[in-house]
């Protein structure tokens, strides 16, 4: 038994599927973890399937496949010290396992099964996997190690039962999306759990964009006395190796790195910078295109994809109508110069006016409305859409959370692309992350200093340009209004007397929920993006959209 241990963290970012790309990760790991001369390699959950697979788990093959890649990164432990602790999935006679395999000198010496199966917010494993019994320790180097699997930490039991059972120390392989304050709450969890059990706790987490989920890293290390004594980076791989020893008082670390958290004003925007960067790149994309207006979304969209991308990367397009005034075209060139990006020009004019010449016949002597203006926006989308697919790149929308919330977007129009790096964010929120980036260059994010998006666009009152003199607010309320009864309606589930009750007209409420409720069919249509609250649309807000229920609280 040893009272000295070298533990190496593999803050990673894999890929959902990608077993052999997974597999270099975990092999280039663990030559760093030889080269560091760590006794023990933990991956993060999940770590060679990537975290979540969902129905591919439903692929015999794919399993077997997966079994056979921590099978061989097993093997390669031979000749080496150090001892491996890598989730995957596992199959037995009685099922298939979220787990844990521990391998050392080239053999799995123990499996872990994950006992407790999250089924709710983006998660649900029941579907796919058996609950394993409580977990034992796995005497590693000579001393009982508990590894609880993610969920299992949020329940009191398994880490509970694993310190009766002798764990001195508890390794904790993690697959923890971000959302607002979310390491924050995995911090007080942890500190609950050493309080409780006495044993220190190592928890790794994921980094990485997957689909609509931003994993945040942020891995950390807690000991008794509540003392933080190691954390890893945020929205940023690392390699995290610290050393342990034992005492009359149990394992203390002797050389944690404690790196400074992201601020809460940083966070969301790197997380909107990840997520659009992996997306993009995991897809096979190398460079982005939009439509740059000249108002808000879209200029916040372009300097997230700087950021993401590089300028060189990035190609934005004004597309011009009758209706798009001076401001805007000039709005639009300032920004892509403050950018450094491709900028070019296309009108509409001419395509619009002869779809709507083509369309008088049948239109026939109807009063304009939302369908000429909805030629607009489409007409934007297939020039777009035309260039994207001429060029290569994946096409970026720019709706934000409040206008996805009401509807007022374009499908097929406006709506089109292949990622939202807004869509989980109220538009007071871009608003203030425009500001907040006008002076911050944050982590790794390729775009120039400054005042990347021009003060005149954040102060204009923000319109579609659709029809003269058109402002939002012609058709809702003002942003902060409507972004406080969103919140109430789709982030806190509120009744409407509850809205109500905090101030709001009777009238609007009930607008804004009829709304919300009949624009679920567009959303339902609408592009990924990432996932920053717990109640983001889509993976965070299952809704039906045949919906019969009618609120009557007010």
């Amino acid at each position: 038994m040893t009272d000295r241990l070298r533990i190496a963290l593999a803050q990673l970012n894999p890929k959902v599927g990608d077993l052999p790309g997974n597999l270099a990760l975990a092999r280039t790991a663990l030559a760093d973890a030889v080269a560091a001369e760590a006794d023990i390699l933990m991956f993060s959950e999940l770590f060679l399937t990537g975290y979540f697979p969902d129905d591919l788990l439903f692929k015999p093959q794919f399993v077997r496949d997966a079994m056979q890649a921590a099978r061989d990164l097993a093997a390669d432990t031979a000749g080496t010290d150090v001892v491996v602790v890598l989730p995957t999935i596992w199959w037995d006679k009685n099922g298939l396992y979220n787990a844990a395999i521990v391998a050392e000198k080239g053999e799995i010496i123990a499996t872990r099964f994950k006992r407790e199966l999250p089924n709710n917010d983006v998660f649900y494993e029941k579907r796919y996997f058996t609950a394993g019994p409580l977990p034992d320790p796995v005497t590693i180097k000579g001393v009982p190690v508990g590894i609880p699997i993610c969920e299992d930490v949020w329940h009191a039991s398994v880490c509970e039962h694993l310190a009766m059972r002798g764990a001195e120390i508890m390794l904790c392989p993690n697959g923890s999306p971000y959302w607002t304050n979310k390491q924050h709450i995995r911090k007080e969890l942890v500190r609950a759990r050493v309080a409780e059990d006495d044993v220190p706790m190592l928890y790794l987490n994921q980094v990485g964009g997957q689909d609509e989920i931003v994993f945040d890293g942020a891995s950390f290390a807690i000991e008794p006395g509540n003392k933080l004594v190691l954390q890893g980076k945020s929205f940023a791989t690392d390699f995290i190796v610290s050393d342990w020893v034992r005492s009359d008082d149990g394992w203390t670390c002797a050389n944690g790195e404690v790196t400074e958290l992201t601020t809460t004003d940083e966070a969301p925007w790197l997380a909107c910078v990840l997520g659009l960067r992996d997306y993009v790149h995991k897809n096979g994309f190398k460079q982005v295109v939009l439509g740059l207006s000249g108002g808000i979304d879209s200029a916040v969209v372009a300097a997230m994809a700087v950021d993401a991308f590089g300028p060189e990367n990035v190609h934005c397009i004004m597309l011009p109508y009758r209706y798009t005034s001076e401001a805007s075209l000039k709005d639009a060139k300032d920004c892509a110069l403050n950018l450094g990006v491709r900028y070019d020009i296309v009108s509409i004019g001419s395509p619009v006016d002869e779809a709507l010449e083509q369309l008088a016949p049948i239109f026939g002597d109807r009063p304009a409305d939302l369908a000429e203006e909805n030629i607009q926006s489409r007409m934007r989308g297939v020039v777009l859409m035309a260039v994207s697919n001429k060029l290569g790149s994946m096409l970026l929308t720019t709706g934000n959370k409040s206008e996805m919330g009401v509807g007022y977007a374009t499908i097929y129009g406006d709506m089109n692309g292949g990622y939202n790096p807004l869509k989980d964010m109220f538009k007071m929120e871009v608003y203030r992350l425009a500001d907040w980036r006008n002076s911050h260059v944050p982590g790794d994010c390729l775009g120039p200093a400054g005042e990347v998006i021009p003060q005149a666009i954040i102060e204009k009152a923000p319109s579609a340009e659709l029809r003269p003199d058109q402002t939002d607010q012609d058709s809702l309320p003002p942003y902060p209004v409507l972004d406080a009864i969103l919140k109430g309606i789709v982030e806190d589930e509120l009744s409407l007397a509850e809205i109500v009750a905090q101030g709001h007209d009777v009238a609007l409420v009930q607008r804004i929920e009829r709304l919300v409720n009949i624009a679920e069919y567009k959303r339902r249509q609408s592009a990924p993006g990432p996932k920053l609250t717990p109640k983001a649309f889509g993976m965070g807000r299952k809704y039906p959209i045949t919906n019969g229920y009618k609120d009557r609280s007010i």
